[in-house]
């Protein structure tokens, strides 16, 4: 029989698709209010994976990604969503979104993301949230799997997992001090 072990805190990450970079900059402020400052920030990415959003967000959209020096416990990851998803309302023009914000969080083995969708792949966690395992670390990278979005699957989404895991593993090394 295996040991119960308390599971060590995690890094959370949020990834955004926008058209007008303000709605990033109003967004990226109240998510540091209310989860303190950022240790990583991404380039921006042009979102050309697919046209999902164009309809409600517009042409030319972009990805940027951020993620919070704070690591959290990953059992908040439901609540973190369903602030995102208040946030994305609350920045909401006749109920069309100017972003989407994506939360998720990383430790050493993947990489998690948050869903108010199901899917076999999908596991329910609480108050309408799912997780998925969307990036997995093997042979010193980040994989992805068959179900894994386009755009994660992609060299330049995976080099910036690697950085956050980078600052992560630095942070796991200094709690064990």
């Amino acid at each position: 029989m295996g040991q119960i072990k308390n599971y060590p805190p995690v890094k959370l990450f949020m990834g955004f698709i926008f058209a007008n970079e303000l709605y990033f900059i109003k967004a990226k402020e109240i998510l540091i209010n209310k989860f303190g400052t950022l240790d990583l920030e991404s380039k921006t990415i042009d979102f050309i994976y697919t046209d999902y959003y164009n309809k409600e967000m517009g042409q030319g959209l972009k990805r940027k990604f951020i993620s919070f020096k704070k690591l959290i416990q990953p059992q908040i990851l439901p609540d973190i969503k369903i602030f995102t998803n208040k946030l994305e309302n609350k920045l909401s023009i006749e109920k069309r979104r100017n972003i989407n914000i994506d939360p998720g969080y990383l430790d050493m083995a993947k990489v998690i993301l948050a869903s108010t969708k199901d899917y076999s792949h999908r596991i329910y966690l609480r108050k309408g949230i799912f997780a998925e395992v969307t990036l997995f670390y093997q042979n010193k990278e980040l994989q992805p799997w068959p179900w894994t979005y386009p755009d994660y699957k992609t060299q330049d989404y995976r080099e910036i997992f690697s950085k956050i895991r980078e600052l992560y593993i630095q942070q796991i090394k200094c709690l064990k001090k």
